[in-house]
């Protein structure tokens, strides 16, 4: 078995040393860390701990170019290694994420799942530290983005999963999100081909420290692809009834 992770960062210098170091205390395989100009020098930490993990790849970028990029550029990377990975994990680098529920994840795929989401609304899991509003603005917005698809997933929108390198290299063609949708796009795409999606709980800790990074851009960019998809795909009720045959 061998993962790697994808580490989308934008003005992380707080937080990014202390996660890699924990990432690497789990000896993943490669660590590929995709990085929008961030004016704080996160990179230059980064470029730092490069000279003591010589498993860090890092992909530095011109501008903030969004999440979804972000992704697609990872996983571009990652298989282009000499010997790509048999999973790819994914997550966000402001500690919400537990780095050591990424075994969890990846031992759940290799039950034969090409795509592994870490709920925060599966049965299970928990949100701690997160705002009252923004938590009722994520539970509305996986509802509808549920509905959308046409899926009984829980937690749609969460950033953290293990993709199989099957699912990535069958998929990635077909990826074209730019922002935060890139989340549903790629339900969308395991739904469209029969990929098997699983949802494992986690526990999903509000930001600490920094500043969230969505902008009301990125919000409307999200919102544009939920409704062009409704468009494309009249809803039906009876297909959101439906069990998921995925899960």
């Amino acid at each position: 078995m061998s993962v790697a992770v994808i580490l989308p960062t934008y003005c992380e210098a707080e937080n990014i040393e202390s996660l890699i170091r924990e990432i690497e205390e789990l000896k993943l395989d490669s660590l590929v860390v995709v990085d929008d100009s961030s004016p704080d020098g996160t990179a230059d930490i980064i470029k730092k701990l490069q000279q003591k993990y010589s498993n860090i790849h890092l992909i530095s970028r011109p501008e903030k170019l969004g999440l979804g990029t972000a992704i697609t550029t990872g996983f571009q990377s990652v298989l282009q290694l000499r010997k790509p990975p048999d999973y790819i994990v994914t997550m966000d680098a402001d500690y919400s994420h537990n780095p050591r529920d990424i075994p969890r994840l990846v031992d759940v795929a290799r039950m034969g799942y090409d795509l592994v989401i870490g709920s925060r609304y599966y049965r299970g899991g928990k949100v701690i530290g997160s705002h009252l509003r923004r938590m009722v603005i994520s539970r509305l917005a996986n509802i509808v983005a549920a509905i959308t698809v046409g899926t009984m997933m829980h937690d749609c929108t969460s950033g953290f999963r293990c993709y199989s390198k099957r699912y990535v290299k069958n998929v990635l063609k077909n990826l074209h999100s730019q922002t935060y949708e890139i989340q549903i796009e790629t339900i969308k795409q395991a739904k469209l081909h029969g990929f098997k999606v699983k949802e494992i709980p986690i526990t999903f800790v509000g930001r600490k420290r920094g500043k969230s990074k969505l902008t009301a851009a990125e919000f409307q960019a999200f919102l544009t692809y939920i409704f062009k998809t409704m468009w494309r795909r009249p809803l039906s009720l009876s297909n959101l009834l439906r069990k998921n045959p995925h899960e």
